[in-house]
């Protein structure tokens, strides 16, 4: 009997040769004609054997150097790297107030992630600010993440002139068109429109990436009973099809460009239609995801600490314990949206960053596991303390105290008085965290020359400035 994931296999393979996906994007359909892919009417036909050959050109792991390089990232194999949330216009405070994310936003949740040790990737949006021009946004956030931290950069997505000049940026800070193809610096999210379609814009990012050997995330985000099909083996099967067209691509414009297999899809709430991205399917959603990407042998994306409540309460709690704990457990190799997304994506809130903070801790001394030795068994101990002593002030555990136990920054325990003592905890392990950042050093030399070329691209000096300062 075949098993679950060859059936989405076969299913998705007979959606792209009956279906298609649809490519909005001319030079995209130009390159697939090229490859020989049947393509009418700007919608693309692919066969089993065409899509094998081309997802199989891609690597099954690659290296993301940063700057720094104790923070180079291994994406794939076994590994789980997490990265910073992504593109919430919103920032919400703790009675779920909302406002307009500003480039000041940006920069604090940069130099907040720049301070987690969990961390070996920053950047990207981390908000979307309203405070800067809509034109150069994705160099303008570069030039910021370039500042803030020395991690790992995540960038933006955008119109092929504007990705053309990040990569020039990108070329300037890393050592030229070659240095950055050898030693990938920059990775980018490229999302298909469900159901089954590929847009200009992320198209232009997708070639442009690949073209300089930049790893690029192609994920879906299928919403099951809206964009896809209700059943959650339906929307897997579309979503993995939407998936492998954009990876095909990929290596057609650059065989061996490093991919991760993405899906952010889940199910919609049927009462209401809103997305439900805390849900259980989203959830298998996410591990399937990973069992996919092992199946074609490639990195996998997908998941985070996420939520659909407003506020930070129990629901935010339990929702972004369930789906990031997933992730760990599928091994999925790159999770964007690890720490503080509230309400579906909308928005952004340091109290959830905190407290997400505290829930990575919590999983990854859980995925740590215990080592059994003759040591951690401790029988002399055992032996010596007998049926009325106690271990608190044996020798065996000063030694072990400090390593064994998971030592929590926020969460209430022991004789501190509940009420109101976790919001207290998260605000002094923000604040702790803010005063502690020191900006990373850069060279006076590539700073300047990158402020050159937004410049050259139309920005104003005074919004350089701006960034500059904060």
């Amino acid at each position: 009997m075949k098993n679950e994931i060859q059936l989405i296999h076969e299913s998705s393979m007979r959606i792209l040769a009956r279906t298609g996906v649809k490519f909005k994007n001319k030079e995209a359909v130009g390159i697939l004609k090229e490859n020989g892919i049947r393509v009418e009417k700007s919608i693309a036909y692919f066969t089993e054997e065409q899509i094998m050959y081309w997802v199989t050109k891609a690597p099954s792991c690659f290296t993301l150097y940063a700057r720094n390089p104790k923070y180079n990232a291994v994406i794939g194999k076994h590994n789980v790297n997490i990265a910073p949330g992504y593109g919430a216009p919103y920032i919400s405070d703790q009675n779920g107030e909302k406002q307009l994310a500003t480039m000041k936003d940006y920069m604090k949740l940069a130099k907040l992630y720049h301070q987690c040790p969990a961390y070996n990737i920053n950047g990207g949006i981390l908000v979307q600010p309203d405070d800067i021009p809509v034109d150069h946004f994705i160099l303008l956030l570069f030039y910021a993440a370039y500042l803030a931290s020395d991690k790992c950069i995540v960038t933006g997505a955008g119109k092929k002139a504007e990705m053309q000049a990040l990569m020039e940026m990108a070329c300037t800070a890393f050592g030229g068109r070659e240095e950055l193809a050898k030693y990938p610096r920059i990775i980018t999210l490229i999302n298909t429109n469900t159901p089954l379609l590929l847009d200009t814009n992320m198209t232009d990012s997708l070639i442009t990436y690949a073209r300089y050997r930049q790893p690029v995330i192609i994920a879906s985000l299928a919403q099951a009973g809206l964009t896809s099909p209700v059943t959650m083996a339906g929307t897997i099967a579309m979503a993995n099809a939407e998936v492998l067209a954009g990876i095909a691509l990929s290596q057609m414009v650059s065989p061996g460009t490093p991919v991760v297999y993405g899906s952010q899809s889940t199910n919609a709430d049927m009462r209401n239609g809103a997305t439900a991205i805390g849900s259980a399917e989203g959830s298998l959603c996410y591990s399937y995801c990973a069992d996919m990407a092992r199946f074609y042998q490639l990195p996998s994306r997908a998941g985070g600490a996420l939520t659909d409540a407003r506020i930070v309460n129990a629901q935010s709690g339990y929702e972004s314990m369930l789906t990031l704990l997933t992730c760990f457990n599928s091994e999925v190799n790159l999770v964007l949206h690890s720490s503080g997304i509230l309400d579906s994506y909308a928005s952004m809130s340091y109290d959830k960053l905190i407290q997400d903070f505290e829930i990575i801790d919590y999983i990854q001394r859980f995925k740590k596991g215990i080592v059994i030795s003759e040591d951690t068994l401790a029988e002399d101990i055992i032996d010596s303390v007998g049926h009325n002593g106690q271990y608190l002030t044996e020798e065996h555990t000063f030694e072990h105290c400090r390593t064994e136990s998971l030592a929590p920054f926020i969460s209430v325990r022991g004789d501190e008085y509940p009420i109101g003592q976790l919001q207290k905890n998260t605000d002094a392990r923000l604040a702790r965290l803010l005063e502690g950042y020191q900006r990373p050093e850069a060279d006076c030399a590539i700073l300047e020359a990158l402020r050159k070329i937004m410049l050259e691209s139309g920005i104003e000096q005074d919004t350089i400035q701006m960034i500059d300062s904060l």
